[in-house]
């Protein structure tokens, strides 16, 4: 059943001849172009954000063990 659907579609579209195309807003290389700009902005404000782990020293975190999630590969814990 689907098959004979199929194919009556396909039938259907071959007899139609020559489908129109949809409208586009701009020519494909300014859309494309476009894109690829907006990326680029996306990437430098992305990169702008990579000096954030850097600003200071790392500070050691303290083991509490009443912390609801408690490290449990805290070396000065002892096993």
């Amino acid at each position: 059943m689907l098959s004979q659907q199929i194919a009556t579609f396909v039938a259907a579209v071959g007899e139609s001849g020559h489908e129109e195309l949809a409208p586009l807003i701009a020519p494909p290389f300014v859309i494309g172009g476009s894109m690829f700009a907006i990326l680029v902005v996306l990437l430098l404000i992305t990169l702008s954000y990579s000096n954030l782990g850097r600003r200071h020293t790392a500070v050691e975190e303290h083991s509490d063990p009443h912390r609801q999630h408690p490290n449990k590969h805290d070396p000065s814990r002892g096993h």
